[in-house]
């Protein structure tokens, strides 16, 4: 494996490999990697020559400093996965690699009303500090497709909004795999290894408000279903930020079913100190 940290480098390697005819898959991470992580890489090594992840926990995405402190950071470790499935190549850079001057963290993305709804209503300027990052990154990777996971549901559509607006539409194809979980439902996610043992038996409670909304939503009233799942959440101890229903296709929020649209329900809920999200296709 490839362990890259300056851009101009990365970008470079990877315009001689392009000009070979070889196709670029990307994966980006903030690292702790977990299975999830591993099974969009594995997805990007079958359909590419080359596949790159790149590790940046980016401090433009958390509106809350003190969660950006407190996130898990284990590189080394990190490392070792990727060593260990044959990544082609990984780069870590600085801070300033992405942001290099200070207009590179002022663009101002027009996301619409994904930026105001669900996690933009509860973590003000969060898709603006992804769109920043992201963007930067795939200036330098310029890849062929790019690899996000299910589980950050609304951060898809934000990244997919993005790319439309700098034009990179029709050039790069954008994969969603499925949200991996643990075998007892809870979603896999960096923010796990901040769960204390009696925390992380209590976070699948989650999971399961999630399924009984999905057995019921043909019969129930989604507004019953929603406080069911708030009292399910509170009875484990956590504080519920969100529980929507919303169309799959465009993330447009709902109130009652119509038969014929697709539908996804959506979860953010803390326990204590972690604030997990989770999500569910119904149909």
């Amino acid at each position: 494996m490839i362990l890259l940290k300056k851009a101009a480098d990365l970008h470079n390697w990877l315009e001689i490999q392009q000009k070979k005819g070889k196709r670029i898959g990307f994966v980006p991470t903030m690292g702790a990697l977990h299975a999830g992580h591993i099974s969009l890489i594995e997805a990007s090594q079958k359909s590419n020559s080359i596949t790159v992840c790149s590790l940046f926990i980016n401090p433009a995405q958390f509106n809350d400093p003190s969660d950006f402190d407190k996130y898990p950071t284990t590189v080394e470790k990190d490392i070792y996965q990727l060593e260990a499935i044959d990544c082609d190549v990984l780069f870590l850079p600085s801070v300033k690699e992405i942001y290099p001057d200070a207009t590179s963290t002022k663009t101002k993305y027009d996301l619409g009303y994904l930026d105001t709804i669900l996690e933009g209503k509860y973590r003000p300027g969060h898709f603006q500090g992804v769109c920043k990052a992201v963007h930067r990154l795939l200036e330098i990777v310029k890849p062929d497709r790019l690899y996000l996971g299910q589980k950050d549901y609304q951060q898809c559509m934000v990244i997919k909004k993005l790319i439309g607006l700098i034009g990179m539409s029709g050039v790069i194809e954008v994969v969603i795999s499925p949200t991996l979980r643990e075998a007892d439902g809870l979603a896999m996610s960096s923010r796990n290894l901040r769960l204390l043992k009696n925390e992380r038996r209590k976070a699948t409670a989650i999971f399961h408000s999630l399924n009984m909304i999905k057995q019921n939503f043909q019969k129930e009233n989604f507004s019953a279903l929603k406080n069911k799942a708030e009292l399910l959440l509170a009875e484990n101890g956590f504080t519920t930020d969100y529980i929507e229903i919303a169309d799959a296709g465009n993330l447009q929020l709902v109130d009652n079913r119509d038969g014929k649209q697709k539908l996804v329900a959506l979860i953010a809920a803390s326990l204590n100190e972690v604030r997990l999200i989770d999500n569910m296709l119904l149909d």
